[in-house]
Formats: C-alpha cells, sequence, structure tokens
C-alpha cells in the first residue's frame, strides 16, 4: 500500500474510521475514500457494489458496523446481527469480485466465548458460549472472520481480520443508553457534577475486569497490518492490561471532577467476568499502543467538551 494507493475507508465518519482517515493523512496518504452513511448504504448489496466499482479502490478498511453498548446489545440482539451481517457481506463479497488488492475486517473482541481463559489468545474462537448480551453483535463479527478466511481460502482474496479489545477516543457515541462503558461513564459523571448530584448509579458491581485500547493507537496497528499481515488467521490488537469496572469509574470521575458517590446497581447484568487479549502475535509485527489508559481518557473528555451535545 503506496501513499499514492486508492485506499476506501468504510464506516469514515464514525470513532474506528475516522481514526483510520487521520493515521492515514498523517502519513500522506492522498487518495483517501470516505464512505459514510451519506455516501452509501453498505446494507444494501447494489448500492454497495456501485459505490464500489465507482470508486474503485485498491484497499479497503472496513470499520463501518452497528456498534453499541451493553443495554443496547442487549435489547435489539435482531438489529445488531442482521445490520452487521449486511454491511460485512456486501463489502467483502463486492471487494473481492471488483479486484481489491486487500481488505481489513475489524471484529471485536466480544467474539470470544464468555468464559474465555485469559488473557485470550486468537485460538479460543469458537470454544464455548458466548456472552448472552451482545451474542448478535458477536454472531456477526464471528461470520465476518470466517469469510475473511474462506475467501481467502477459495478465491485466494487477500482480506485479513484484527479483534481490537474495548476502544474509545474522539467521536465515540457518548450517549448513555446506547454507548460504551467507557464514554458513558464520561457523559454520566459529566453531566452529575455539572447537576451537583449526590450520586450516581451504574449498572453491575463494579468487579467485571476489562481491557481499553485508545483507537489512535487501534488505527495505527491496522496500517501496520494492512503494511505487514496477510495471514488468513485472526489477530488480536489491545493493551495486554485490564482494570476493573469500579476502578475506571475512579479514574474518569477524577478526570471529570466529579466528588459525589458511585452507586452500583448489582440487579443489572455484569456482563462477561474478564476479557483482556493475548497481544504477542501483534506485537511481533512491531506494534506497540503508546497512549495511557488515564491519558487517553484525559484528552477524550477534552474532545467531548468541546463537542458536546
Amino acid at each position: 500500500m503506496d501513499s499514492d494507493s486508492r485506499v476506501l475507508v468504510a464506516g469514515a465518519s464514525g470513532m474506528v474510521g475516522s481514526a483510520i482517515v487521520r493515521n492515514l493523512e498523517s502519513k500522506g496518504y492522498t487518495n483517501i475514500i470516505k464512505g459514510t452513511r451519506n455516501d452509501v448504504d453498505f446494507t444494501n448489496q447494489k448500492e454497495t457494489n456501485e459505490f464500489i466499482e465507482f470508486v474503485k479502490p485498491d484497499y479497503v478498511f472496513l470499520a463501518a458496523a452497528k456498534v453499541g453498548g451493553i443495554m443496547a446489545n442487549a435489547n435489539y440482539k435482531a438489529d445488531f446481527l442482521t445490520e452487521n451481517l449486511n454491511i460485512q457481506t456486501n463489502i467483502i463479497d463486492s471487494s473481492y469480485r471488483l479486484g481489491v488488492k486487500k481488505l481489513l475486517f475489524l471484529g471485536s473482541s466480544c467474539i470470544y466465548p464468555k468464559f474465555a481463559k485469559q488473557p485470550i489468545t486468537e485460538d479460543q474462537l469458537m470454544t464455548g458460549i458466548l456472552e448472552p448480551t451482545n451474542e448478535g453483535y458477536s454472531l456477526a463479527k464471528i461470520v465476518g472472520v470466517k469469510m475473511c478466511q474462506v475467501y481467502h481460502q477459495q478465491y485466494g482474496f487477500n482480506a485479513i481480520s484484527l479483534m481490537p479489545t474495548n476502544l474509545y477516543g474522539p467521536n465515540d457515541n457518548f450517549n448513555p443508553e446506547t454507548s460504551h462503558v467507557l464514554p458513558g461513564f464520561i457523559s454520566k459523571f459529566h453531566k452529575a457534577k455539572k447537576m451537583n448530584l449526590s450520586h450516581v448509579e451504574c449498572w453491575g458491581d463494579g468487579t467485571p475486569m476489562r481491557e481499553f485500547l485508545h483507537v489512535d493507537d487501534l488505527a495505527e496497528s491496522c496500517y501496520t497490518c494492512m503494511k505487514m499481515y496477510d495471514s488468513p488467521d485472526h489477530i488480536n490488537v489491545g493493551t495486554g492490561e485490564d482494570i476493573t469496572i469500579k476502578k475506571l469509574a475512579e479514574i474518569i470521575c477524577d478526570v471529570v471532577g466529579y466528588n459525589g458517590e458511585v452507586v452500583w446497581n448489582s440487579t443489572k447484568p455484569n456482563g462477561t467476568p474478564r476479557k483482556v487479549l493475548n497481544v504477542d502475535k501483534i506485537k511481533s509485527l512491531g506494534w506497540n499502543p503508546k497512549i495511557s489508559l488515564f491519558e487517553g481518557i484525559k484528552t477524550t473528555f477534552e474532545w467531548y467538551k468541546k463537542n458536546e451535545i
């Protein structure tokens, strides 16, 4: 992939897609095609095929997806399953049939079993039951991984898959009703501070352990793999370190400046007890995360305040 290659970033307006665009622009790439919802409906096979045929990309970053937190995933399993299946199938198939040189598919660490051995290695895929609250999304992402593998095996299409851990950063979804835990906490505690609330209620008991990766570090890993990784076997991307949700809340309260009480509602689901990735394979390519969790939360909060609606 050269600086003048035609590169399509599907989902360019989202958190991950916009980070990939920033990363490529910083490296001097000049032919970046930004595929957004305003340009094409990737859930529509005909539109997707016509769009890719028109823009003629050499390389595709498949960052387009329907995403959400534990509440959204639990309540709209069918939507997360079908929309993501449609997006993935349409883009991967059209990319192969229209001569794309290489495609990078972004999955999620939720593809792994609920009680996977920790840290989670790539070979644990499909070795146990999934976390029920996000089963629809997880199944779709597993199909995406397998689709890249079988197109690689049957057609020789260079399609690779990255499985990132929990992501955060600029352009995230900060709506507590539909967001992931970290941006949801940022907006919830910031609002509580402004309203001078004495306490904030959070789901679960705070004991689950999670790993968090800044989206700009993910974007760099995507660039590294697009340049250096050609195996059909999927590859984990994360920090290899995790913290409890309770500790995450404490860090965000500190960054936001909220001094009230955090009340844990243990009648609500915790999700997977622990989820941290083994990232030996991605690190063997020379990639390492550079943004610490505290610094990442701090800069994300600054972005949120400037762009708060």
